[in-house]
């Protein structure tokens, strides 16, 4: 089956080609930093050689967020199989595509010399591993502007009782809590417990991961 690869537009675009050696490609998506257009639009014009379609989605702004983004309204809108060319940006837009593409369970690959490698798929999904109650923390913590100070703030916005929250965040030796999941993260400040959502909860609850 032909695949659609996507790549950010980095420092590394010569090993979009390697990708395209290894795999029958259908379609190239790249995702290109304003400052990489002119980059982005010569590969098209090589790609154009082999008879591949090529779209430029140019991305702006934090670059992890709009590679998280990118990649799941691909997902969702592409047809086919998707597969992430991970080596072809610089360092962060490769991070970004790496992590984008794990969170969405789609498949990915590294390039090394002529080479390429690929690399383990997620097989769960995060809003199955989260129960109502967790959810709702979740979702109090990205509405709620001025949440949260501390757990006892927060457990007032939710409604739960201070064990059932420190459950839920903190987890215990059966289930995990949303910190080990890497959604949340949590400072001592002034000897209370300041909770908000990390990258990837953000991410989460923008709908940018599955």
């Amino acid at each position: 089956m032909k695949k659609t690869i996507v790549a950010p537009v980095g420092d590394y675009i010569e090993d979009l080609y390697v990708g395209i050696k290894e795999f029958p490609t259908e379609k190239i998506i790249l995702l290109t930093p304003v400052d990489r257009v002119p980059i982005a639009e010569e590969a098209k014009a090589n790609l154009e050689k082999f008879k591949i379609p090529t779209q430029i989605i140019q991305i702006k702004g934090n670059i992890w967020e709009a590679i998280f983004q990118e990649v799941a309204k691909i997902k969702k809108y592409e047809k086919g199989e998707i597969i992430i060319n991970v080596s072809t940006g610089d360092r962060d837009s490769r991070c970004a595509a790496t992590s984008a593409a794990f969170v969405n369970g789609l498949k990915a690959f590294g390039v090394e010399g002529n080479s390429t490698m690929l690399l383990p798929v997620l097989k769960f999904s995060y809003y199955k591993l989260l129960t109502d109650k967790k959810m709702k923390i979740l979702e109090v913590l990205y509405t709620a502007s001025d949440c949260c100070s501390s757990l006892d703030v927060l457990s007032k916005k939710v409604k739960m009782s201070m064990p059932l929250i420190s459950y839920h965040v903190n987890g215990n030796l059966k289930s995990e809590g949303l910190k080990e999941m890497e959604l949340v993260k949590t400072e001592d400040v002034k000897g209370r417990t300041k909770i908000s959502l990390s990258f990837l909860g953000r991410m989460l609850m923008k709908g940018y991961i599955t």
